[in-house]
């Protein structure tokens, strides 16, 4: 931050929480869930190519099948971590820049403090039942009758209790800390770099388009972090493999996936990952970004992180 660009103090929005609830329920709804649907069908089958997932998920209900569990625990989980993801980067990238950060270092430093708060305050029990919703057709194979997801959580927590139902929430947290901390640090330091190719000055704003791309680019090259997503879905899936060791921790789950399938099976899903990753940080912080500029021009205030 230099010294002709002052950060300008500013009323905590509220308003980011229904943005942020409100970018990430349209996110999940649209191309989001398909997505994710089959990230975690080859992270929990990976020996299935993504063409060989897509099949699979398709003949779970056709184009009804890349929606599963969207209603109710993808929908819970979008608005909640949405609207915790939105207030408290945005809070923690102004504070960050205030200390002077750069724009990428807060970014980075937004990012990881949304991922964590999300994590630890509202996914570990949607992930884990929105992942078991999609593995659970795992059972019809061993000739197990197909439990419904609310039998499942029953169960869960009939031997397991809370800590059961949060099952891979260490593993989401770290997920979504290295998600979001590349994810916003990687789009600043795009957005840095597209005001330098156009030769714009360091307080001049992107247009919309420009913040797309920059959003896209951040959101792409996240997905550095696979394993760290195949781990979770591993810690949290419904499996009856007989070699598969009860109670994973993160470092188990490392260890008997690459068992099983080497380095490789620590990156199955990270084509439909990327595409997640650019969907996700172009709602997220492009039209985030949009979202809270527009706010903050009707209601005067200035938008957290920007200056």
């Amino acid at each position: 931050m230099t010294q002709t660009q002052k950060l300008e103090k500013k009323p905590v929005s509220f308003s980011n929480i229904l943005l942020g609830a409100g970018l990430n329920l349209a996110e999940v709804t649209t191309l989001g869930q398909p997505l994710e649907v089959i990230k975690t069908t080859m992270a929990a089958n990976r020996q299935l190519s993504l063409l060989q997932s897509a099949q699979h998920v398709w003949s779970r209900g056709g184009v009804l099948g890349f929606y599963q569990g969207l209603i109710p625990w993808a929908w819970i989980e979008a608005s909640t971590k949405g609207a915790v993801l939105l207030f408290v980067s945005s809070e923690a990238e102004y504070h960050f820049k205030t200390f002077g950060a750069s724009n990428f270092g807060a970014g980075i430093g937004g990012g990881v403090a949304g991922g964590v708060a999300q994590a630890y305050l509202t996914m570990g029990f949607c992930t884990c039942m929105k992942t078991v919703e999609i593995t659970r057709s795992k059972q019809a194979a061993t000739g197990t009758a197909q439990q419904t997801s609310f039998q499942v959580f029953r169960e869960i927590y009939a031997k397991e209790g809370i800590r059961g139902i949060n099952k891979g929430v260490n593993a989401v947290a770290i997920r979504q800390m290295t998600n979001w901390g590349s994810r916003f640090g990687l789009s600043r330091l795009a957005e840095d770099l597209i005001k330098k190719v156009k030769n714009k000055r360091p307080e001049d704003k992107l247009s919309s388009l420009e913040k797309i791309v920059a959003s896209a680019i951040g959101g792409g090259l996240s997905a550095w972090n696979q394993p760290i997503e195949v781990i979770r879905v591993e810690m949290q899936s419904k499996t009856a493999d007989p070699n598969r060791p009860k109670n994973l921790s993160v470092v188990g789950a490392f260890k008997y996936i690459y068992s099983q399938n080497g380095i490789k099976g620590l990156y199955r899903g990270v084509a439909p990952r990327v595409g997640l990753g650019i969907w996700q940080t172009i709602f997220m912080v492009g039209f985030g970004d949009m979202a809270r500029e527009l706010v903050g021009k009707l209601t005067g205030d200035k938008p957290a992180g920007k200056h």
